[in-house]
């Protein structure tokens, strides 16, 4: 089931009537940060760690998309050197809807997050959060490492799979075994 839920999703359908168009339509109206009953893609929800069960939480996030676009400043200067447009955000936008949802639920702690859809203005993410202190979190042993001391605020460290992403720990290159802490201490090369 979850195999045709997958491929359900790589398939877009772009129509003004289709059922996704219809859902952001709606979410557009909604909070940004909207506590929802169940995961939308449950396949991709139940491979990054999510279980139908008491202490596991969804949340629906909205954040803006494009690019980092500055004010216009009003000294002379060349119009390329301005440095208005082409500047490149260090965090993803999935980074910034997992952290920002964090704030919105402090005794809750990310686990994971995934995309959903996106139109014209925002990037539509579900967020899975576990309840640490939930008996039922404290008693399985595959997730009750969440509740050891040295994981709080673990998104705000980089530690989701969107933030290490974003700090290079995910990359595999030619030869590379990773690029942090850095490519020139790595093996002596880059000298």
């Amino acid at each position: 089931m979850y195999q045709q839920v997958r491929e359900q999703w790589k398939q877009h359908d772009t129509s003004y009537l289709s059922p996704q168009q219809q859902r952001m339509i709606q979410w557009r109206k909604e909070k940004n940060f909207l506590r929802v009953d169940k995961p939308l893609r449950v396949d991709r929800a139940h491979s990054l760690g999510y279980k139908a069960k008491p202490g596991f939480i969804m949340v629906r996030a909205r954040v803006r998309r494009g690019s980092l676009r500055k004010r216009t400043i009003k000294g002379g200067r060349k119009p390329v050197h301005k440095g208005i447009t082409k500047i490149t955000m260090a965090k993803s936008t999935q980074r910034i809807a997992e952290e920002r949802a964090s704030k919105h639920y402090p005794n809750l702690e990310v686990l994971n997050s995934y995309w959903i859809g996106a139109d014209g203005r925002y990037h539509f993410y579900e967020i899975i959060f576990v309840d640490p202190y939930h008996p039922a979190i404290e008693k399985d042993n595959n997730i009750n490492w969440i509740c050891h001391p040295a994981n709080k605020r673990r998104v705000l460290r980089g530690k989701t799979s969107a933030g290490q992403k974003g700090r290079g720990l995910r990359y595999k290159g030619k030869g590379v075994e990773k690029v942090r802490p850095s490519i020139r201490s790595h093996n002596g090369k880059g000298k």
